[in-house]
């Protein structure tokens, strides 16, 4: 049987979901898995270099036959602690803004906030020597950065504030049909993933100024409920206005 081929991000946040794929023998016999940032992840499930991904959810309209094969999710439900605007100026006095080459729903969750919740016009660049207002930055690049700023703005937590829902940041999304007994075995790697996340946060690397315990923990929200579906809708509807 060909294998089923799937990318999934690199950072910690996908660390449980990992441990649970690389524990499950039926799912790991069955897939090719490549690790990547977020921006190739949706590279590949658009172009179709893989059949599935844990890709940013901005990416999701640029997917044909796209749909979401997973209970699991990167979510939060309020501050993540690593999906950042971190600015030199209050949010309402942002006017430009680097993006981060690593995510497209993070610059677009960066952009969709400042218009619509800060009420703020930016302009926005990708020039990483570019002097700007604020840049956006995500994942294990932000932990312990905080202080290195005059403000930071927690996206998830910002999101929160300004529609009352959760977020997505990336789903398992797929560009052909999976089969059933595939899904069912991948969503049960996923479970026992997140069961074992106290035996996984052992084996990562301490930060002296970041509690990965907490993160993995309590900051981080798996579960693909319907308020993150509500929430993921809601999100590519304002897409379509920036």
């Amino acid at each position: 049987m060909e294998k089923i081929k799937i990318s999934a991000v690199a950072y910690t946040n996908t660390k449980a979901f990992i441990y649970g794929i690389e524990n499950s023998k039926s799912v790991r016999d069955q897939i090719d898995l490549t690790l990547d940032i977020p921006a190739d992840c949706a590279a590949k499930v658009i172009d179709g270099t893989v059949d599935m991904g844990l890709m940013p959810v901005a990416g999701i309209p640029y997917v044909t036959n796209a749909h979401i094969i997973s209970d699991y999710c990167i979510g939060s439900v309020g501050a993540v602690n690593s999906v950042f605007i971190f600015s030199s100026v209050p949010a309402a006095e942002i006017k430009t803004l680097k993006l981060d080459p690593q995510s497209r729903t993070s610059n677009n969750l960066a952009q969709v906030l400042l218009k619509f919740h800060f009420k703020t016009a930016v302009t926005v660049t990708t020039d990483p020597d570019a002097e700007t207002d604020a840049i956006v930055l995500i994942g294990d690049r932000t932990f312990g950065k905080k202080d290195d700023y005059n403000f930071a703005y927690d996206m998830g937590e910002e999101w929160m504030n300004f529609t009352g829902l959760p977020f997505v940041y990336a789903a398992w999304v797929a560009n052909k049909e999976i089969p059933e007994a595939f899904v069912a075995e991948f969503n049960a790697a996923l479970k026992i993933g997140l069961a074992n996340r106290p035996t996984v946060i052992r084996s990562l690397p301490k930060h002296p100024s970041f509690d990965v315990d907490d993160y993995l923990m309590n900051k981080l929200d798996f579960e693909l409920t319907e308020k993150k579906r509500e929430a993921l809708d809601l999100f590519l509807s304002y897409i379509k206005q920036l």
